[in-house]
């Protein structure tokens, strides 16, 4: 059993791997407001979170990460370029699995700088792997921004791309949306009848959407019942996309060969390709680094481009030692007007511990 002051030592041992970097060490407040940074988070970590409130704050939650309240924090005072570290306690409530603790340390880090991007993205994956050591783990990289790009490029409505767009983080509901607007699965009875003016009610509002609302809704939907199937070949080469699981070398070569028949994808393509050239520089092994087109799409919405993990090889059960992305464009929301590129990552040192007493 690791105990809270074994974890805490090893958390700063890591997070001193990251000031000997450079790192500017920062505690964000345990208490974050709630409203918008739970919006930033995505649906999996706010329907995790602890919320609280009082008259003179408001809505606050216990924080579920350290990223987004670093980037609000260098948004608003940060010099460039900027690297800081952290480390400190997290808080996710468990209802789907009770073995797994709803308070643990994290330790991170995060890159502001535009020079370079491959080489921060580079920078921040080759620091993790190095602080992990000899431990017997698997890394796994990909990229979002693939992915958005070929929602990007589609031929079909802007309303579609955002709808697709908006469910990349969940594949259930991505796949179900493709099929329907691919003509792949049939309309429900009830909305055949909605679109056909079949259905008239004149029963009392119940709920938060105003009449314009649910007519707007209504609008929408009967425009987007004009709106011509995505073709079978665009759903067949995003299906191709997202089946790429292969060591970095050979996953680009077939990122390369979709370019051709998709177009959209060809800046992503060549973000992937300058990172993997970084990667190699700084000492990793890209000849067995896997790349997973779909790796990424159950983690923090706020990801947009680069994404990694590493996860015990020999111990399924464990959940991921250090995971990490870059988030552009959450630099772009809380910098009103302003933006940077960004990327970062976080460590278990808990989970390090016990990994460590296995091997």
């Amino acid at each position: 059993m690791v105990t809270r002051a074994e974890t805490n030592a090893k958390a700063t041992a890591l997070r001193a791997v990251f000031e000997r970097e450079g790192a500017q060490v920062v505690e964000p407040p345990m208490l974050q407001p709630a409203g918008t940074l739970l919006d930033l988070y995505g649906e999996d970590i706010r329907a995790r979170a602890y919320v609280t409130s009082d008259a003179l704050r408001g809505e606050q939650v216990l924080r579920p990460d350290f990223t987004v309240p670093v980037v609000q924090m260098h948004m608003a005072e940060g010099a460039e370029p900027a690297r800081y570290t952290y480390a400190g306690e997290v808080f996710r409530r468990q209802e789907r699995h009770a073995d797994r603790p709803n308070e643990y340390v994290q330790v991170g880090y995060e890159v502001f700088e535009r020079a370079d991007p491959a080489a921060s993205d580079a920078e921040v994956f080759a620091l993790i792997a190095q602080a992990l050591g000899d431990l017997p783990v698997r890394a796994v990289t990909g990229d979002i921004g693939v992915l958005m790009a070929v929602v990007d490029g589609l031929q079909t409505s802007q309303l579609r791309k955002d709808a697709l767009m908006r469910h990349i983080w969940r594949p259930r509901r991505f796949r179900a949306l493709l099929d329907q607007f691919a003509g792949r699965t049939p309309v429900p009875p009830s909305r055949r009848a909605l679109l056909a003016g079949e259905i008239t009610c004149d029963a009392p509002l119940v709920g938060l959407r105003s009449h314009r609302e649910i007519e707007a809704r209504i609008a929408a939907l009967k425009a987007d019942a004009d709106v011509a199937p995505i073709k079978t070949r665009d759903v067949d080469m995003i299906e191709a996309l997202l089946d790429i699981a292969a060591p970095m070398p050979g996953a680009l070569g077939r990122l390369h060969d979709l370019s051709v028949d998709l177009p959209a994808i060809i800046p992503a393509v060549a973000r992937v390709s300058t990172r993997m050239d970084a990667l190699s520089a700084r000492g990793i092994d890209v000849s067995s680094l896997m790349f997973e087109a779909s790796y990424g799409r159950t983690s923090m919405e706020y990801y947009d481009g680069f994404v990694f993990g590493f996860k015990a090889r020999d111990h399924v059960d464990m959940p991921p030692l250090a995971t990490g992305g870059r988030y552009d464009a959450l630099t772009r929301r809380l910098g009103k007007g302003t933006e940077i590129p960004a990327v970062g990552g976080v460590m278990r040192p808990g989970l390090i511990l016990e990994l460590e007493s296995r091997a």
